[in-house]
């Protein structure tokens, strides 16, 4: 027990320092882990952990969905994409659809995959500027 809340401290711990870029990709891994975790529960035929785990996954995409910056055209073009992600969920939860929700899975870790890459390149960029200067 005394394991579990020593992770639970490092794990809050772990938010509480991130940079707002790591926060993007800590709710990216969560949205997969619940997607990946409500497609078991559907094959286990678990509606109801089903069900939980895709609404899960459904508010992590609302959440990055109100945290685009409207006015930056990146985020017009990123909208679209998360609603249709949200759909996705909600039909392969309606529907009991494991495409669906494949499908969702597959776009959410394209951008999680994408969000790595802009971190690395951020740091590169950072590192590089606090060498020259």
């Amino acid at each position: 027990m005394a394991a579990n809340k020593h992770y639970q401290a490092y794990q809050n711990n772990s938010v509480n320092t991130a940079s707002g870029g790591e926060l993007t990709l800590m709710l990216y891994n969560g949205c997969i882990k619940f997607i990946k975790q409500s497609i078991k529960d559907l094959q286990n035929e678990s509606f109801e952990a089903k069900n939980t785990n895709i609404q899960k996954a459904q508010n992590i995409i609302h959440e990055l969905m109100v945290t685009l910056d409207p006015e930056v055209e990146i985020s017009q073009q990123i909208m679209p994409l998360y609603e249709y992600i949200k759909f996705q969920l909600k039909e392969g939860n309606v529907k009991n659809d494991v495409n669906l929700l494949e499908e969702a899975l597959n776009y959410v870790i394209e951008f999680r995959d994408t969000w790595k890459q802009v971190i690395i390149q951020t740091r590169k960029t950072q590192y590089a500027q606090g060498a020259q200067v």
